[in-house]
């Protein structure tokens, strides 16, 4: 009976599936598939919550085989984050005004994506006191407890690591294993790699002009082949979304979110008022908020699907450059180090939520102002290098938590809401990225208001 009910749920699948190509082939919108399969996999989803149990065999078995089709796309993805990065802080150095202005650009991005991280520590510190948000009577299942065990490996091996080594490890030791991203930090280092040879082209382009000639036009062909890798994985975004929001809806514990629903909406409340703030940052740069939001919609919306900021990076640059009218140079620095510094949802809401639930647990009183300016204080710092990937948040909060001495069981306690509490999280991140961007970009007079004012062009759409 099984099988049968799998069966049916991939052919059904299958069926959505076949609509969006339909869709394609009829030249509808890129923007319209992606919402149309964002609809989809959320009543798709629902149907088989009514008719199966999210821990039901039937459902772990049919979201393994649509994560053929979701997580395989991710993975695509993420297969080309790394030299995406690599070539686009290189490609940002070959670029004549990024040579003039590199110090400033470099000071903006990263200036605003710690102060929005800041403000983003501040509003979850707001939202945990206003809900009254607590550890107090969380229960520990069976899930929460395999959880906790890894958390506290984890934790160990982040308590036994003095701050000055932890700095340490964002130095690309081994560039070459930091381009497979096998450590938590490897985003970061191939950042400071790319930089470190920006730099070097640079003084052989004062002293070598011909040779820099040749690396740029080498790196311009390795550039335009990346991105037309990009283009080829970003046209399966609408199958993608269909089939991650599918799994994640049918998936989801109802109850268990029901029972966590006061921090679930405190998160959710904390998460738009930053979002808010970022609108407001941008009318206070003197540009349109509204057009940013219609700009900028399709790429928060997969990120919400899909739940990864590094996953996002193609779509990030490509809507920095192409619609919101951002230099290149900016766009490719934004993009980048928005992937692992100052995420405002996994690096600066979270773990200040987390730090305010359990305060009272080990007799601190949260709203303390000396409590309140140190967490802030230590959320921003330890922004940097948080991993852009699923779990991002989780190193971030173990960081903060362990810093501060706080317990660190909090973590593992909310596995059943934190997948869909952190599909806000990756896309108030990404919106921070390109938030940064897109202030630094016109504060910096390199930004293309025309480009950032006028209507979506749907024709470069049907091209995906």
């Amino acid at each position: 009976m099984n099988t049968l009910s799998v069966s049916i749920n991939v052919v059904i699948m299958l069926l959505l599936v076949g609509v969006l190509y339909y869709m394609q082939r009829k030249h509808v919108s890129f923007n319209k598939r992606v919402f149309t399969a964002l609809g989809l996999g959320i009543a798709f989803g629902l149907i088989l919550q009514f008719f199966y149990k999210p821990t039901s065999e039937v459902i772990i078995q049919s979201n393994n085989w649509f994560n053929l089709i979701g997580s395989g796309y991710v993975k695509l993805l993420q297969m080309i984050v790394m030299p995406l990065i690599l070539v686009s802080i290189l490609s940002a150095f070959t670029k004549l005004k990024l040579t003039n202005n590199l110090g400033k650009i470099s000071g903006f991005i990263i200036g605003i994506l710690l102060l929005t991280t800041a403000i983003a520590a501040a509003v979850g510190i707001a939202s945990s006191a206003g809900f009254h948000v607590s550890a107090t009577g969380l229960q520990q299942g069976a899930a929460e407890t395999a959880r906790l065990k890894l958390v506290e490996e984890k934790s160990t091996s982040i308590d036994q690591t003095p701050i000055p080594q932890k700095l340490l490890e964002l130095l690309p030791a081994n560039p070459f294993l930091d381009l497979t991203g096998a450590r938590p930090t490897s985003t970061i280092s191939v950042v400071i790699f790319a930089a470190f040879i920006g730099i070097a082209f640079l003084g052989v382009k004062k002293k070598y002009p011909e040779q820099a000639e040749q690396f740029k036009s080498m790196l311009d062909a390795v550039y335009a082949l990346v991105m037309r890798m990009v283009t080829l994985i970003l046209r399966l975004t609408p199958y993608g979304v269909l089939a991650l929001m599918a799994k994640t809806v049918s998936g989801s514990d109802i109850q268990a979110i029901l029972k966590l629903g006061n921090f679930v909406l405190a998160s959710y409340v904390a998460l738009i008022v930053m979002f808010i703030i970022h609108l407001l940052l941008i009318a206070l740069s003197g540009l349109n908020p509204i057009q940013y939001l219609k700009k900028v919609f399709p790429v928060l919306t997969f990120a919400f699907t899909s739940r990864s900021s590094a996953g996002t990076l193609p779509l990030n640059i490509e809507a920095q450059k192409e619609k919101l009218g951002i230099s290149e140079g900016i766009a490719n620095f934004a993009a980048s180090f928005g992937v692992s510094i100052g995420q405002n949802g996994c690096a600066g809401i979270y773990p200040a939520m987390l730090a305010m639930m359990v305060a009272p647990t080990v007799g601190i009183d949260p709203l303390q102002p000396q409590f309140i300016l140190t967490l802030i204080a230590v959320v921003t710092i330890s922004s940097f290098g948080v991993a852009g990937v699923g779990g991002g948040a989780t190193f971030a909060a173990l960081i903060v938590l362990s810093t501060l001495n706080l317990p660190i069981g909090i973590v593992a306690l909310l596995i059943s809401v934190e997948p869909l509490i952190d599909m806000g999280r990756t896309a108030l991140n990404v919106s921070g990225s390109m938030t940064a961007g897109l202030i630094s970009s016109k504060w910096l007079g390199e930004l293309d208001v025309n480009t950032y004012n006028e209507t979506v062009n749907t024709t470069e759409e049907v091209a995906l």
